[in-house]
């Protein structure tokens, strides 16, 4: 019963605390492997040498020996294992050698005995590999799988989960790994028992999620077998400390608050100044100039008019009610003012003062974090450059307006990105629903923001650069409730192990920053850029891009050499190519000159004219077995670039005004008059690049993983 086993593994484990213990010996690992149907081998413990023999003598065939001490963690590196002991001679000597090495390596190290355990099966159809679980300071029990073994260290192939897992998850998780092809059988080898494997990690991760207080197991090596996989080694470590609780809101709670940042009928600007050049001065004039609505309250204790408006000595002079209070004062004014906004009942505070944690000011943002607790204050910040939410006219920061209203949602945790965010949006002409600065994230973070963006009907994508995540947890939560809706793209800084320096078992030792991180945004459906270009790009195309309803892909291409590279940008991107039957071969060489060649990609070669390259991106709409469309353009007199960009979006615009939605992705090569050929399409529903065959293509893929994450294209995430 479900209760026997959590008791019996309650009191095993407040047994080894009250000895002062974090880590579990290999019997008490058996235990707890016993209690949760982890599959172990036959083993028995020997307190002396006879009973070593005694107990080997039960095992049909050779043995493994192991050191068992609560003071030895690591058993190989004490020399304190030996691998297929057989006949009561080679036990003794085995017992006798493992004994004195511990006490070598660690001489006041307590010795329990040696545990002799069953050698189980090898061959070439028997795997190494780990199952594990760790705490990650981010995303709390994430559970791990790889090769296992020697190989552990050297290949660090494994990938990881939130746990707990379900038996889906956890057999995704065997076709993760870079090497899952050894998993199915190679060189005449059978394939494992992936059901009895991903058991293994199911269990593991409700192990850890029902005892929050283990910090990692770790199972290796597992054996896997055709005929099962058994924990060849368990090893238990405990956490020395409970997590600190984080202050939590509901969903409504978030989007109330969220509502009355994101659309407010009245701003405060406390610090507000008549004198150009200051940051108060910089928010009164973006509020004005930019045209917002609502009502605009200066507030500054010296002044009684600001900008034409009636200066308050404090906010809770104020008349009515406020929704958000935008801080243009130094940080140490910071916490009076904001116990003032507090009472007032203002729900919402935008930090734009620096000097907090990101200064070593850790005390001064735990306060300020305390007096928003308490008061019900949300806080954005500090240490930002404000926020922008165009549809309601709306720019609350210090930096260069912004108006260009549409469906992207941007949000960064550093100022200097989100000026790059700004900058691109303006040249490229992208139309932004909201940019948010997130800064120190003392409060609000990803979470409240993708909660909010996922209900906004302004806003069609989502695309945040972030250094951290305060609670992982909380973020996937939201991010899984937004990717059904609409995609969710993550620029996430800072590609470091540093989670692998202090780790107790493999699994933490593997479980470095980045890895997890890739792993579990990956789970949560997000697609993830590579760089700060990438995030921004994908911004731009995917509200651009129909959803595509299949995956086979067609190339049309005027050049024999872009079509190579755009076919290798394909398959980089995780696409197919369509494998074009017969009658559709035919009817593209009817429209293209002897010496071009249909296939695909389809080269319909340089010197075409436009009626050709209309032919073909007609019959590529056309036929619905075709699923998406990369065209790759080469300028020539005969058709030049306009003339490619004009033909080929009214032939877009005249399929989707027929109910006829794929996605269609072009590179341009030529001359200057590509860059205009590429921003007219864009500006048209395709979307184009100059001088590259990777970033459409990259587009494209970036619309296919989200598409596949929303279950628009099964296999879901």
């Amino acid at each position: 019963m479900a209760e026997d086993r959590l008791l019996r593994v309650r009191i095993l484990l407040d047994a080894v605390r009250a000895e002062g213990r974090t880590s579990l010996t290999a019997p008490e690992g058996k235990v707890i492997a016993d209690a949760y149907g982890i599959a172990v081998p036959g083993e028995e413990l020997a307190a002396d040498v006879d009973q070593a023999v005694a107990h080997a003598a039960h095992f049909d065939g050779p043995v493994v020996m192991k050191i068992v001490s609560p003071d030895i963690l690591h058993k190989t590196d004490a020399g304190g294992v030996v691998v297929g002991v057989e006949g009561a001679a080679d036990v003794r000597a085995a017992f006798h050698r493992i004994v004195e090495n511990a006490r070598a390596y660690a001489p006041r190290a307590r010795i329990e005995g040696v545990q002799v355990q069953e050698l189980l099966p090898g061959g070439p159809s028997a795997q190494e590999v780990i199952v594990g679980a760790v705490t990650d300071p981010t995303f709390g029990k994430v559970v791990a799988f790889g090769l296992g073994g020697v190989l552990v260290e050297v290949l660090k192939d494994v990938t990881f989960r939130l746990a707990p897992v379900d038996a889906d998850e956890a057999v995704s998780m065997l076709d993760s790994i870079r090497t899952a092809e050894i998993l199915r059988g190679v060189r005449g080898a059978q394939p494992v028992d992936r059901w009895a494997l991903a058991e293994q990690i199911r269990r593991v991760s409700r192990l850890v999620t029902d005892f929050p207080e283990i910090a990692e197991v770790d199972l290796n090596p597992v054996i896997a077998t055709p005929h099962g996989a058994v924990a060849a080694d368990v090893r238990i470590i405990l956490s020395e400390e409970a997590p600190k609780a984080r202050r939590t809101y509901t969903r409504a709670e978030m989007l109330a608050s969220m509502h009355r940042l994101m659309r407010p009928r009245s701003v405060a600007v406390i610090g507000a100044s008549n004198e150009a050049g200051k940051i108060g001065n910089s928010v009164m004039r973006n509020l004005i100039d930019g045209g917002f609505s609502g009502e605009i309250h200066p507030v500054n204790p010296r002044a009684d008019d600001i900008l034409g408006r009636k200066a308050y000595k404090s906010v809770t002079d104020v008349p009515g009610e406020v929704d958000v209070a935008v801080f243009a004062i130094p940080a140490k004014f910071v916490a009076s003012a904001l116990e003032e906004v507090g009472r007032k009942g203002v729900p919402n505070a935008v930090l734009i003062p620096s000097g907090f944690a990101e200064t070593g000011e850790q005390a001064l943002q735990d306060e300020i974090v305390a007096i928003g607790e308490r008061h019900g204050v949300r806080l954005l910040g500090p240490n930002i450059y404000g926020y922008y939410s165009t549809w309601q006219d709306l720019c609350a920061t210090f930096c260069t307006p912004y108006d260009v209203k549409g469906p992207v949602a941007l949000t960064s945790q550093s100022g200097g990105i989100g000026m790059a965010i700004l900058g691109f949006a303006r040249t490229t002409k992208t139309g932004v629903s909201a940019i948010v600065g997130l800064g120190n994230k003392s409060d609000l973070d990803e979470d409240d923001l993708l909660t909010w963006f996922g209900e906004d009907p302004q806003t069609q994508c989502i695309a945040m650069h972030l250094e951290d995540l305060k609670d992982g947890r909380a973020f996937v939560e939201a991010a899984r409730a937004t990717v059904p809706k609409k995609p969710v793209v993550i620029l996430k800084a800072g590609r470091t192990a540093a989670g692998a320096k202090a780790a107790g078992s493999h699994t933490g030792a593997l479980a470095g920053d980045d890895a997890v991180y890739d792993d579990i945004l990956k789970q949560a459906g997000v697609i993830r850029a590579p760089g700060l270009n990438e995030m921004l790009e994908y911004a731009r195309a995917l509200p651009v891009l129909p959803t595509p309803k299949g995956d086979d892909i067609v190339i049309i291409t005027g050049a024999g050499g872009s079509g190579v590279l755009l076919s290798d940008a394909v398959t980089d991107n995780g696409l197919r190519l369509m494998d074009i039957p017969e009658d559709l071969d035919a009817a593209f060489k009817a429209f293209i000159p002897p010496f071009g060649a249909a296939g695909n990609p389809v080269d319909i070669t340089g010197g075409e004219p436009p009626s050709t390259y209309e032919a073909t991106i007609r019959l590529g709409l056309e036929d619905p077995r075709i699923h998406a469309l990369v065209l790759g353009y080469w300028h020539t007199i005969v058709t030049p670039p306009m003339v490619f960009a004009e033909l080929t979006a009214r032939v877009v615009a005249e399929f989707r005004a027929r109910g006829v939605e794929k996605p269609v992705v072009a590179s341009l090569a030529g001359d200057v008059e590509v860059e205009e050929a590429c921003q007219y399409l864009f500006e048209r529903g395709v979307v184009a690049y100059p001088y590259t065959t990777e970033k459409p293509v990259a587009a494209l893929g970036a619309k296919y993983r989200w598409a596949r994450a929303a279950g628009l294209l099964g296999g879901g995430r």
